[in-house]
């Protein structure tokens, strides 16, 4: 009668040592949230059973101005947070630090309303003289569904996708040309904003080949969800 849907709660499959690192707090984080719930149910459950109107036998503790039960329910969430914010900042810093990685190769992303702009600064810099440097600022605009081949993903396949290696440290330059956007891959572990004016960095280490998609996640007008993100991510890179 009724049918069974297996929807996919967790994050996707992760494709890079970002999201790896992600994937390792949020299950740090989940251990504590997890026994907090149980003490919190349990403590709740206690409370309903023991001071309902009708039990007249229950020994009424007294709460009011108990020193130290307010330094029990003060110190042991502080050392939980601690114990949480101490991982969390570790991480967030590593993200932002790129001179530690030694990137091999840079990405300069471009947001515009509603498409985003490529381009390899490095590889320019070396063959500007050569008249095929366009080649690589490229413009990548979404698929409309009658464009779509068979077995493509619907507001996700793009007519030009950005290659990037596998196994290099890549720096990512993220702006805008407008207004805010939001360069995010979800299997990559990325979520960088684009703001107008500003360069934003990340770096990405790719682990495997692939093509992996995302869409910008901030809020940018009529046509913010028409903007999707399609990487493909290749052994070789010339």
């Amino acid at each position: 009668m009724f049918k069974i849907i297996n929807l996919n709660w967790y994050f996707q499959p992760s494709c890079s040592s970002t999201m790896d690192k992600i994937i390792d707090l949020h299950n740090d984080i989940m251990v504590f949230l997890i026994f907090i719930f149980i003490f919190i149910s349990w403590l709740l459950v206690r409370i309903i059973y023991l001071f309902r109107s009708k039990n007249k036998n229950t020994i009424r503790f007294r709460f009011q101005h108990n020193s130290k039960l307010e330094q029990i329910w003060t110190v042991i969430p502080a050392i939980i947070l601690l114990l949480i914010a101490t991982p969390s900042f570790s991480l967030l810093y590593s993200l932002d630090e790129t001179r530690l990685f030694s990137p091999k190769i840079t990405l300069h992303v471009i947001g515009n309303q509603w498409y985003w702009t490529y381009n390899y600064p490095e590889i320019i810099s070396k063959i500007e003289s050569n008249s095929n440097w366009e080649s690589l600022q490229f413009d990548s605009y979404m698929l409309t569904e009658d464009l779509l081949s068979k077995g493509g993903f619907r507001l996700l396949e793009v007519d030009n996708m950005v290659y990037l290696p596998v196994q290099t440290n890549i720096r990512i330059l993220v702006t805008s040309r407008d207004v805010l956007h939001s360069w995010a891959i979800p299997s990559l572990g990325i979520k960088i904003d684009a703001c107008p004016g500003r360069i934003n960095q990340i770096s990405l280490y790719i682990k495997r080949s692939g093509t992996f998609y995302g869409q910008c996640s901030e809020l940018c007008g009529v046509q913010h969800s028409f903007m999707p993100i399609a990487i493909k991510a290749i052994h070789t890179f010339e």
